[in-house]
């Protein structure tokens, strides 16, 4: 089963962890048939060697003359590629060597149209990771969580095109187009599986938390909230429930708050003692 990587990178990623993860591309015991990067915008000569120096097979570079988002970037490099499965892939995080292989061996034997896992969440050394993401595995416990949180890991999913036209693709929603996107795939009856293991690394800091607060980013999330309210993935009380809950977390805590709660009550700690 052939299939493509989608990628974007930005001027403000770093050309080492940019680096890193076109090389656990590469690296896979299943290879892509091809990656699609999209250049967002004008980047600078670091991350510009990387591009010229990275050596594959079928490597399709997309420039943009502006910055248009994520989320836009993502929608025009899904666009570009030539396979019915999509793998998507952030440009400072890294794959695990078998992640593609994994997700493949899923859809042949599966019949569902996205297939994600669990994350590792480090800081430092990928060799100690501190905590997991957990999604739950099964399509209608993925589709129950939609009400309570997002329930893929947006950077380990790989898809099927035909599902995701469907549905429309990304649309912009600043900070949730993965999650509008879920929802709006699960209106099509798309099927869902996620791999129980962590199939990718993810660097985080105090800015990935601090993205994740602030009133710009709350309302983003009221937004998703009305949206599962009326298309009834939620009652009342649920929706009310969710946005005080978001408000506190977003609005009224501060940073180092907000990390302390996500890595209690949203992540599994991991034991890295040997």
């Amino acid at each position: 089963m052939k299939f493509s990587v989608c990628m974007c990178v930005y001027n403000g990623d770093h050309p080492i962890f940019f680096n890193d993860a076109l090389i656990s591309i590469k690296n896979q015991t299943l290879p892509p048939d091809e990656i699609v990067l999209v250049v967002d915008g004008p980047i600078n000569s670091q991350l510009d060697e990387v591009i010229s120096s990275f050596d594959f097979k079928s490597f399709v570079v997309v420039r943009l003359s502006t910055n248009v988002g994520l989320g836009e970037a993502r929608r025009i490099g899904v666009d570009r590629t030539r396979n019915e499965l999509v793998a998507l892939m952030d440009s400072d995080d890294v794959s695990s060597k078998d992640r593609f292989f994994r997700q493949i061996e899923v859809f042949k034997k599966m019949n569902v149209d996205v297939v994600g896992a669990l994350i590792s969440e480090f800081s430092e050394d990928i060799q100690e990771p501190e905590t997991i993401r957990q999604v739950p595995e099964f399509n209608s416990e993925i589709k129950n969580t939609l009400g309570l949180k997002c329930p893929v890991n947006h950077v380990s999913v790989m898809f099927k095109k035909r599902k995701y036209y469907e549905a429309g693709g990304y649309l912009d929603w600043h900070y949730n187009e993965d999650y509008y996107l879920w929802i709006r795939l699960f209106d099509v009856d798309a099927k869902f599986y996620n791999i129980q293991e962590p199939l990718v690394y993810v660097r985080v800091d105090e800015n990935m938390y601090k993205r994740r607060g602030g009133w710009k980013y709350f309302r983003s999330e009221f937004g998703i909230q009305v949206i599962l309210l009326k298309s009834k993935y939620i009652r009342f009380v649920r929706f009310m429930l969710n946005i005080l809950i978001r408000f506190i977390v977003q609005v009224l805590m501060t940073n180092n708050q907000r990390i302390s709660f996500f890595k209690k009550y949203t992540r599994k700690k991991v034991n890295n003692e040997k």
